[in-house]
């Protein structure tokens, strides 16, 4: 385990400085378009162009790496969303800030999906739980070390956006530098339709969904609420920091918790519970610090524990071999809810204030635990002794990822020091000279020996 720890250590700094530069932008937009007083409608339809760009960045990526090389399409990758990044300052408009959204959302995506990929084949059978544990980890502090970057600067000012390019950039160099061998390229991994997903794990598709729309109106529209709760730029990065850092904390006990009760029962509370932290930070966010910090940290925290036991849950009723197709399912599901998240918060923010994104919320997680509860009870349970291993899952990530889960039994181990196929055809087109590229000497400058000469 420590020599594969060792091994993917470049790709875990990699994707830990992404993680951060995508947080601060998300942010920093929050509370940029805010200040140039758009219209939260609007706001929250440029938000959600960010959603809509992961999910098609995750579904079309990997067709860029298999054809250009996972270095290639990394760089590629990096230099769009550097680029439109430092785009940002120089075209304030909520169209263009919208376009732009849609392509950082789709470069993260691909960039994540080669870091992916790359920590996928490095992985072992004993090995594979523990680097999604640690994957998970690494994912969430780099995000919240990104909200707090957001307090050292000033929206309205051109370095923040550098500082945010920076990071992006220099997501290169770890991964640039590594001796480890390049990685065969991904393959499309086939997701569950929809329709099918729902009909046989109903109850798991609706925790996705609510998950996805409490957290995307919450990391969207979060900063604008504090913001206008009369806190400054510096509280509300650690307003947002504290959040997420409460995501790490509830991780193990919902899995430690699920696999006692049940995966129904904890899914259920873990719902109601969040929709009443939602509710009490609508009615408490605006008079008390300690109210607004606890009560998000807690929404926050409970939104992301829904993903993996709704995962869990959906595992537990589906056969093996649909495994990696039902979470690549379910992650387009939870994108789904990504993008309504912030639009409906939004919509609803300019009609009847800001503290109805909390209650927009709150609705949404109580609507949901309501289904779970009343109309997949009896045919979601799984008894204990047939549910199968709990496994901590972030929702941001690719279908790329999956494959580590595992719960998988049809992962492939890549044997240490093996050359994946890809290093063989790279060293292959650098060794060999294609004989006909080779254009002949004139006649004249060919000399042999001097047939004179003894």
């Amino acid at each position: 385990m420590k020599a594969v720890l060792v091994s993917v250590v470049a790709l875990f700094m990699s994707l830990a400085l992404l993680v951060s530069g995508s947080a601060m932008l998300g942010t920093l937009v929050a509370l940029r378009l805010d200040m140039e007083g758009v219209p939260k409608l609007l706001l929250g339809v440029v938000m959600a162009f960010y959603s809509t760009g992961f999910v098609l960045g995750a579904i079309y990526g990997v067709g860029v790496i298999r054809k250009v090389g996972h270095i290639r399409a990394f760089a590629v990758f990096a230099a769009l969303a550097c680029a439109t990044t430092l785009a940002h300052p120089l075209f304030v408009s909520a169209p263009a800030w919208a376009l732009m959204r849609l392509v950082v959302g789709f470069c993260l995506a691909g960039l994540m999906t080669v870091t992916e990929s790359w920590i996928n084949d490095r992985a072992t059978n004993d090995s594979r739980g523990k680097l999604l544990g640690v994957y998970t980890i690494n994912f969430y502090m780099a995000s919240a070390a990104g909200q707090i970057l957001v307090g050292f600067g000033n929206p309205m000012e051109f370095v923040a956006y550098t500082v945010v390019a920076m990071l992006i950039v220099l997501s290169l160099v770890p991964l640039s530098l590594t001796q480890s061998l390049i990685p065969t390229p991904p393959s499309s991994t086939e997701s569950m339709g929809w329709r099918r997903l729902a009909r046989q794990a109903p109850a798991g598709t609706t925790g996705a969904l609510a998950s996805g729309i409490a957290l995307g109106a919450f990391a969207a529209l979060a900063p604008v609420y504090a913001l206008q709760a009369g806190r400054d730029v510096s509280e509300v990065a650690w307003y947002m920091a504290f959040s997420v850092f409460c995501a790490v904390l509830l991780q193990w006990p919902a899995g430690w918790l699920s696999d006692r009760w049940g995966r129904l029962p904890v899914l259920t509370a873990l719902l109601f519970t969040g929709a009443l932290a939602a509710v009490g930070t609508a009615l408490l966010g605006t008079a008390s610090v300690i109210a607004l910090f606890g009560l998000s940290g807690a929404l926050y925290a409970l939104a992301t524990g829904m993903y993996p036991v709704s995962v869990a849950l959906a595992n537990d009723q589906l056969p093996n071999d649909q495994l990696v197709a039902a979470c690549a399912g379910m992650l387009r599901t939870y994108g789904v809810g990504t993008m309504i998240g912030p639009l409906l918060g939004a919509a609803l923010m300019g009609v009847f204030g800001d503290p109805a994104l909390f209650v927009f919320i709150g609705l949404s997680l109580l609507l949901a635990g309501i289904a779970v509860q009343y109309l997949f009870r009896v045919s979601d349970a799984v008894p204990l002794e047939e549910q199968g291993e709990y496994v901590t899952l972030g929702p941001i990530s690719t279908p790329v990822l999956m494959e580590l889960d595992p719960r998988n039994e049809e992962f492939e181990e890549h044997h240490p020091g093996e050359p994946a196929e890809w290093d063989l055809a790279d060293k292959l087109e650098m060794m060999v000279i294609d004989p006909e590229q080779i254009e002949p000497l004139p006649d004249d400058d060919v000399t042999g020996p001097d047939p004179e000469h003894k």
